[in-house]
């Protein structure tokens, strides 16, 4: 967990900006967010050599947009609130809402089989007797295949030409190859018990919404998500003239855009920052019915979860954070809410490179944290020494939903970093609050040890900007010194 400080509105003498916000009064918060999204697209140019950044947030009913840089080196070209993109994966999120939907009217359950719904024979989709369900398809379980046409041989060596030859593959793949193809696919383990994603399984998804509703998938797109919101903008083939922004890879090699002639489902969507933000408020309304379903702990894991097709939904002392990237050969858009803060943050980048997906996490993290309220005066935070125990504490914001919570656990440099160790796990006191005891002993006096707190064995919890025992390192851990 990597946090920021603010600052540098320097930045906007050295990089294109174009900048609105909707529905603004002049304020703290107005200047707090446009001083972090300035920060932060300086940190993820230099960290990552894309040539573009956009960032767009809603909070709190509220839209702020910035764009930095230029899309392509030396034109000066800078991205605008109707730029397209290619959005790639944040296509699933759409898919997702469209069978959340067909579940909650009934036209499909999650324990069906999905060769219900799917034309022709496939005695081959089932292992070992065991079907794939619905609820496999939609959390990346299924055991299927990761793509079709296979491309396993093509990411056995990655070069500035993979792209090129994926798109060559993908040129002449028609839905009749595809229906064939299907015919012969393993799935390699009992559906539901491993995580394993899939572009498969979405496209398959598609054809069970078409068979269903009796309708396209374009046209459920638009009728069911596009119309409803305002987003005039995106859609699977972009109109003769409409030019989509240019993509790079590490090398600045400027990359093909994506080719489908399937449905698109997994990842072919055009869109820009203006329909991307009225997508983050929609998917930040929590009274919504299929909003909610897609967002839901459907497995009911003790862990995180993806919902419908998101990457991941998990639990942190930002409450819940459903999140999704999209990956295009030069391109990476990332999609998060934070539905408890109302806050959703969407950031795009015209490159693709190995460390691209990291910095722009991070600094979605950053984002969070620089808009949290004031913190307090500066203080021991995360344990307290009394007698010969120490008591390690974490209190969850009162806000947030603590009934989310399955598990606290202490993990640090005394117990090797081990985010399961069952002797590190702290016990629920109230509602909110979490305590462990662990005797003194256990600790070297005057040794300085590193610790952070895991919340249901997969997110970290920041360490809080007023905590006064931190690490001066981009990791932040909080410290802890028994005398």
């Amino acid at each position: 967990m990597k946090i920021i400080q603010t600052a540098l509105l320097v930045l906007l003498s050295t990089i294109g900006l174009f900048c609105t916000a909707q529905q603004l009064n002049k304020s703290t918060t107005q200047n707090d967010i446009f001083a972090s999204m300035d920060a932060n697209a300086d940190s993820i140019l230099r960290k990552t050599g894309t040539y573009s950044v956009s960032i767009g947030i809603v909070k709190d009913g509220k839209t702020y947009t910035r764009h930095y840089g230029e899309l392509d080196k030396g034109q000066g070209n800078t991205a605008n609130n109707n730029t397209l993109f290619e959005i790639a994966s944040v296509t699933k999120i759409c898919t997702g809402l469209l069978m959340a939907q067909a579940v909650l009217e009934g036209k499909i359950k999650l324990n069906d089989d999905i060769r219900e719904y799917i034309n022709g024979n496939y005695p081959n989709i089932e292992y070992e007797g065991h079907p794939v369900r619905i609820k496999d398809v939609i959390s990346f379980k299924t055991g299927l295949d990761r793509d079709l046409p296979d491309t396993r041989e093509l990411r056995k060596k990655i070069s500035d030409s993979t792209a090129f030859y994926f798109r060559k593959l993908d040129e002449p793949y028609s839905k009749e190859k595809f229906f064939k193809d299907l015919k012969v696919v393993k799935v390699d383990t009992i559906p539901g018990t491993k995580y394993k994603y899939s572009n498969l399984s979405l496209e398959l998804s598609a054809h069970i919404l078409e068979n269903v509703y009796h309708k396209s998938y374009a046209e459920l797109l638009k009728k069911n998500i596009f119309s409803k919101l305002n987003m005039k903008s995106t859609r699977l083939n972009v109109p003769q003239g409409k030019k989509i922004a240019n993509g790079y890879n590490e090398n600045h090699v400027l990359m093909p855009h994506l080719i489908n002639h399937l449905w698109g489902s997994e990842g072919y969507l055009k869109s820009n920052l203006n329909d991307l933000t009225k997508f983050l408020a929609y998917q930040l309304d929590t009274t919504n019915r299929i909003v909610r379903e897609s967002q839901r702990n459907v497995l009911n894991s003790k862990e995180n979860w993806y919902g419908y097709f998101w990457d991941g939904i998990e639990v942190a002392d930002n409450g819940k954070f459903c999140h999704k990237q999209g990956g295009a050969y030069g391109t990476q858009t990332f999609f998060t809410v934070f539905p408890e803060r109302n806050l959703g943050i969407v950031i795009i980048v015209n490159i693709n490179a190995p460390n691209t997906y990291d910095e722009i996490f991070n600094a979605v993290l950053r984002i969070v944290e620089d808009l949290k309220p004031e913190s307090k005066a500066k203080q021991i935070y995360g344990y307290k020494l009394i007698g010969d125990k120490v008591i390690f504490i974490y209190t969850h914001p009162e806000t947030l939903n603590a009934g989310l919570i399955n598990s606290v656990n202490v993990a640090g440099s005394f117990n090797k970093w081990n985010f399961e160790d069952k002797a590190y796990r702290m016990t629920a006191r109230n509602n909110n609050i979490f305590e462990l005891a662990i005797p003194k002993s256990q600790f070297k006096k005057g040794e300085m040890y590193r610790f952070k707190f895991i919340i249901n064995n997969s997110a970290l919890v920041t360490a809080p900007r007023n905590a006064f025992n931190v690490e001066k390192s981009l990791d932040r851990n909080l410290t802890l010194k028994v005398f």
